[in-house]
C-alpha cells in the first residue's frame, strides 16, 4: 500500500498483520480507512496460507473511533446517505468478525466507541494495562448501534447496559473482568503475549481453527434442544472423516507430529 495509506500489511511465516496507520488522528477511521480494513480482511481471509492474523496499530491510541472531519460530512448528509454510511461500517465490522483466519486485537493504547467494536469483532484481544476503554456515542446523542452486535457478545447484556447508557470510561483491567480483551499486560509484555497466542494457532490444526470459528458462531446462542444436539454429533463426525482430521489423530495416537506443525519451530511445539 502506498505510504499515506490508512492501514498497512504485513504478511511473515503464515502471520499476518494489519496496522491502523493514521496516529495523528489516534487511528480514528473514516471512509477511506473503513472501506481499506474491509478489502484487507476479504482478502486475508481467503488466503489459505495464513493462521493468525493480528490487528494492531501505532502511535499512543489503539483507535478513537470515528475521525471529527468524517462525522462533519455525515452531519450534512440525509437519512438515506447516513444509512449507507452506516452500511459500509457494519459490513466492515462483519467482515472482520467472520474473516475465516483467527485474529488477535494487539492494543497497545486507547480504545474509543468504534473502536471497541474492532476490538470485539477480533477472536482474541489482549490489551496493555494502561489502556483505557469508552463507548462514548450517548456524549453526543448517539449509540453504539453498528458494533453493539459484536461488543454484547464480548460484555454480554448486563455490563452493556451501563457502559452503553453511561459512556463511562474503563480501565483495562476492568475490560479483562467483563471479556472483553482476554489479557491485560504491561507493555513490554504486550508482543510476547500476542506472539503466543500466535504461536497456539499455529499448533492447532488450520481447518480446525477455522471450523471453531464458524461453530462458535453458529452454536453460542443457539438453544439447546434436539436439533443441536445432532448438529454437533455431525460437525465432529465429518471433522474425524477429514483428511486433517485423520491425520491429527494418528499423530496423537503415535505420538508423532501432524503434518501441518512441520516447520514449527522445536520450543513452541508443545
Amino acid at each position: 500500500m502506498p505510504h499515506d495509506a490508512p492501514i498497512r500489511i504485513d504478511i511473515h511465516d503464515r502471520r499476518a498483520t494489519v496496522t491502523l496507520d493514521r496516529p495523528t488522528v489516534r487511528n480514528a477511521f473514516d471512509d477511506t480507512a473503513i472501506a481499506a480494513l474491509r478489502d484487507a480482511f476479504d482478502r486475508l481471509g481467503r488466503d489459505g496460507t495464513l493462521r493468525s492474523i493480528v490487528l494492531a496499530a501505532t502511535g499512543p491510541a489503539f483507535c478513537a473511533g470515528a475521525d471529527l472531519r468524517w462525522m462533519q460530512r455525515m452531519a450534512g448528509y440525509s437519512y438515506e446517505e447516513n444509512v449507507a454510511d452506516a452500511r459500509a461500517l457494519a459490513a466492515m465490522l462483519r467482515t472482520v468478525h467472520e474473516c475465516p483466519v483467527p485474529t488477535i486485537a494487539r492494543i497497545q493504547g486507547d480504545v474509543f466507541a468504534g473502536g471497541v467494536g474492532l476490538v470485539a469483532a477480533c477472536d482474541v484481544a489482549v490489551s496493555v494495562d494502561t489502556a483505557r476503554f469508552c463507548l462514548s456515542e450517548v456524549h453526543i446523542g448517539l449509540i453504539p448501534a453498528t458494533i453493539g452486535p459484536y461488543v454484547l457478545r464480548a460484555l454480554g447484556p448486563r455490563a452493556s447496559h451501563r457502559y452503553f447508557l453511561t459512556g463511562e470510561r474503563f480501565d483495562a483491567a476492568e475490560a479483562h473482568r467483563l471479556g472483553l480483551v482476554h489479557e491485560s499486560v504491561p507493555a513490554q509484555a504486550l508482543d510476547a503475549t500476542v506472539g503466543r497466542i500466535a504461536d497456539a494457532l499455529d499448533r492447532a490444526g488450520p481447518r480446525a481453527a477455522r471450523a471453531a470459528k464458524v461453530f462458535v458462531r453458529q452454536v453460542a446462542h443457539r438453544v439447546l434442544d434436539d436439533g443441536l444436539v445432532d448438529e454437533t454429533a455431525r460437525d465432529i463426525a465429518r471433522l474425524r472423516t477429514s483428511d486433517e482430521g485423520r491425520e491429527g489423530l494418528r499423530a496423537f495416537l503415535g505420538k508423532s507430529t501432524p503434518a501441518w506443525r512441520a516447520g514449527i519451530a522445536a520450543g513452541n511445539d508443545a
